[in-house]
C-alpha cells in the first residue's frame, strides 16, 4: 500500500510540478542551507506526501534541494526518494547520474583510498564505453570482473561488490546482501546507483562528491522521463530528432566564436569537460612521457570546481602533482607562471597549467604579450635538456567571445585548450554543458579529450545540445549588452559609494574585447581591529544583497550564476563558488553578476537607498 500511495502521489507532483524545477539551472541560496543539501527539501516534501498535499504551490515553496543543478535538484531529489520508497531503501542511498560510468569510477575512487577489493559485477556483455583497460592503465583504479547469470549467484567477496544491470525496472530490485552497489543503467537517460546495507553508506558522500566535480546529476527533463517511467506511465523519452543538425550547428557557432577548426568536445557541464580534460592529458603524458612526474598547475583561489577537482584527481594518482599558482591580487600571473615553469622545468616534469581569464573573483586579465613571452619561453631541465613545453588549459567562461586560440590569437604559439562553463552565456542559463576548443598547436589532444568524456560517458545530452543550438547564435551579441550594463552600473556604483572598491576590467581592456558581465564589490568597512572591519564588511555584504532581492524579487537574486538572459545575480564567493577553497584563500566580497535584460533604474535605487543607510 504505501508502495501504491507514493506512485500516485508522484502522479500528482508530476501533474503540478512548478515550472522552474525543469527550467532553472541555479536555484535561490537564500533557502537553501548546503550542510543540509537533499535532507532539508526531503524532511518537507515528505510532510507533503503524508498529507497528501501534491499543490503546485506548495511544492513551489520546498526549501532548495541544492543550489546547482549539476549537483542535484527537486527532480533528482523526488526521484530518488521514489526509488527508495519502492525498494525499502534511504533516499540518500539512492542517487542518480547522467552518466552510466561515473557510479562506478565513485566506489572505485573510494576504495582506491581505503586499501579495498572492488568486484564488478554484470550479466550480459556491457557497452563499449565501459573501458577496463583505461580505468586501470590511467585512472589508476584496481578491481576484478566478473559475469554472472543473474544478481541472486553473487557470492560473498572480501571487498566492495559492484553489480551492474542493464534493466532499467526500478521498482522491487533484487537487492542480494553480498552486493554493495546496484548500478542500473538507464539507456539513455543516465544511471541510478544504489548503495545497499549499512555498512556502506560511508560511501554516500564520496559518491555524491564524484557527482558535484566530476559530472552531474541526471538533468531535469531525463527525471522527469524517469518518474513517468517509475509510475507506470508509458513513456519514450523526447530525445532530439533533429540532434545531427543540432550539434553541426553548434560546432557552426563555437568554430566562429572561437576562430578556430579542432574538434569540438561537448561535456554535460563545464566540470565534465575539465575532467575529460585533465584525464585526456594525462593519457597523453603516459604515452608521450613515460615515468615522467605530471605537474598540473592551478591557482589556489579559482573557481572551487577547479580548484577541488584538479586536486582530486592528483590525490588519485602517484605520478602527479599539484603546483600552486598565485594569480590574484598582490600576485602576478605573469611573474607566477615564469616561476612554477622554471622549477617544474629543472624536476623534468610535464607541465599543465589550468588558468581563469578573467580570474573570478578578481576579474583581473594579466599583460597577455609577457603571458605569451613566458608560455612560449624554451627551458632547460637539470641535465641540460630542453623541457617538455607546457599545456595551457584555459577557462574562459567570463569572457567566451574572446578568439585566445584562433591562427591570430594572442595564444596561437602555445599549446592551448579552451573550454567554457555552457550554464552561463552560451546557453543563457538554460542548461549545464559545456565545450572545448583547442588552437592548431594542441589539436591533435583533442582525440585523448574526446575519448576520455566518452569513456565516462559525460556527453551533453541531446537536449542539452538543442538548447546550445538555439542560444549559441546570439551569445556574442548578449555578451556585449550585458557588458553595457554592467559598465553603467560599476560607473554609478563608483560615483555614489567612491569608497568602495570594484573590481572589473578597465576601460582600455574592454576595447580589447574582454567585457564580462561581472564584478567583485569591496564594501568600505570600519573597526579598530582587522577582526572587526571583516565582520562589518561581511554584515554590510549580506546588507546589500537581502536589500536587492527584497526590493527587486522579480529581478535580483541571491544564486551562483552568469550569463543568465535576464536580472541581477548576488553572492559571496566564499560561501559558494570558492566553497572548497583553503580559508586563507576565499575572498568574503560581493560578487554580482548582470544580465543584458534587467531594470537598471531601479536597481541604482536600491543601491543609492542602502548608501543612504551606511
Amino acid at each position: 500500500m504505501k508502495e501504491q500511495n507514493a506512485s500516485v502521489y508522484i502522479e500528482k507532483v508530476l501533474k503540478n510540478l512548478p515550472a522552474d524545477w525543469l527550467k532553472l539551472t541555479t536555484h535561490r541560496l537564500d533557502i537553501y542551507n548546503e550542510s543540509l543539501a537533499k535532507t532539508e527539501f526531503l524532511e518537507k516534501f515528505e510532510e507533503l506526501y503524508l498529507s497528501d498535499n501534491a499543490e503546485k504551490a506548495a511544492l513551489s515553496e520546498l526549501p532548495t534541494a541544492f543550489d546547482y543543478i549539476r549537483l542535484g535538484h527537486p527532480l533528482s531529489t523526488v526521484l530518488e526518494w521514489g526509488i527508495a520508497k519502492l525498494n525499502d531503501l534511504n533516499p540518500d542511498n539512492v542517487i542518480s547520474f547522467s552518466s552510466r560510468v561515473m557510479p562506478v569510477l565513485a566506489v572505485l575512487r573510494k576504495n582506491l583510498f581505503d586499501r579495498k577489493n572492488t568486484r564488478i559485477c554484470y550479466t550480459e556483455e556491457l557497452p563499449e564505453y565501459f573501458d577496463f583497460e583505461s580505468l586501470k592503465q590511467v585512472y589508476g583504479y584496481t578491481f576484478e570482473l566478473k559475469q554472472v547469470e543473474k544478481p541472486e549467484d553473487i557470492s560473498e567477496f572480501n571487498g566492495s561488490s559492484i553489480f551492474i544491470s542493464q534493466k532499467d525496472e526500478l521498482t522491487d530490485l533484487y537487492l542480494n546482501p553480498n552486493i554493495d552497489f546496484y548500478i542500473s543503467l538507464q539507456a539513455e537517460l543516465g544511471s541510478i546507483i544504489l548503495v545497499n546495507g549499512p555498512e556502506n553508506e560511508e560511501y554516500i558522500s564520496d559518491i555524491q562528491h564524484v557527482r558535484r566535480r566530476e559530472s552531474i546529476a541526471m538533468t531535469p527533463a531525463d527525471c522527469y522521463t524517469a518518474l513517468q517511467r517509475l509510475i507506470g506511465v508509458s513513456i519514450s523519452s523526447p530525445g532530439n530528432t533533429n540532434y545531427e543538425a543540432d550539434r553541426a550547428s553548434v560546432e557552426a557557432s563555437i568554430h566562429k566564436i572561437t576562430a578556430t577548426r579542432s574538434k569540438v568536445v561537448l561535456g554535460s557541464c563545464g566540470l565534465s569537460v575539465q575532467y575529460a580534460i585533465m584525464m585526456g592529458l594525462i593519457d597523453d603524458a603516459l604515452e608521450k612521457h613515460p615515468g615522467k612526474k605530471i605537474n598540473i598547475i592551478v591557482p589556489p583561489n579559482c573557481y572551487g570546481g577547479t580548484n577541488d577537482q584538479a586536486r582530486r584527481v592528483a590525490a588519485s594518482l602517484e605520478n602527479v602533482e599539484i603546483v600552486d599558482l598565485p594569480v590574484d591580487g598582490e600576485n602576478n600571473m605573469v611573474q607566477s607562471t615564469d616561476k612554477v615553469l622554471n622549477q617544474v622545468a629543472k624536476a623534468g616534469a610535464v607541465p599543465y597549467i589550468i588558468a581563469e581569464i578573467p580570474t573570478n573573483p578578481r576579474v583581473e586579465v594579466p599583460d597577455l604579450e609577457k603571458l605569451r613571452e613566458v608560455l612560449t619561453k624554451e627551458r632547460k631541465m637539470a641535465n641540460g635538456e630542453v623541457a617538455i613545453d607546457p599545456v595551457f588549459i584555459l577557462d574562459q567562461t567570463f569572457c567566451p567571445n574572446v578568439q585566445f586560440c584562433g591562427e591570430d590569437g594572442i595564444l596561437s604559439a602555445v599549446r592551448t585548450i579552451s573550454y567554457v562553463s555552457g550554464s552561463k552565456f552560451p546557453s543563457g542559463g538554460k542548461c549545464t554543458a559545456g565545450y572545448c576548443i583547442a588552437n592548431s598547436k594542441a589539436e591533435a589532444l583533442m582525440e585523448k579529450i574526446d575519448r576520455h568524456l566518452k569513456l565516462c560517458d559525460n556527453k551533453a545530452t541531446d537536449l542539452q545540445v538543442k538548447i546550445l543550438a538555439e542560444q549559441l547564435p546570439s551569445m556574442n551579441q548578449r555578451i556585449v549588452d550585458a557588458y553595457k550594463n554592467t559598465r553603467e552600473f560599476v560607473n554609478f556604483i563608483e560615483e555614489t559609494l567612491p569608497e568602495a572598491k570594484i573590481n572589473f576590467v578597465s576601460e582600455e581592456l574592454a576595447k580589447e574585447g574582454f567585457t564580462p558581465s561581472v564584478f567583485s564589490l569591496d564594501l568600505p568597512t570600519k573597526g579598530d581591529t582587522e577582526q572587526e572591519k571583516e565582520s562589518y564588511k561581511r554584515a554590510l555584504n549580506n546588507k546589500l544583497i537581502t536589500m536587492m532581492i527584497s526590493e527587486i524579487p522579480n529581478e535580483s537574486k541571491y544564486c551562483v550564476s552568469y550569463g543568465q538572459l535576464k536580472g541581477c545575480y548576488w553572492t559571496i564567493p566564499a560561501t559558494s563558488t570558492q566553497g572548497t577553497t583553503k580559508e586563507s584563500d576565499k575572498d568574503y566580497i560581493a560578487r554580482v553578476s548582470v544580465s543584458p535584460n534587467l531594470d537598471l533604474d531601479l536597481h541604482k535605487k536600491v543601491f543609492e537607498d542602502f548608501v543612504k543607510q551606511i
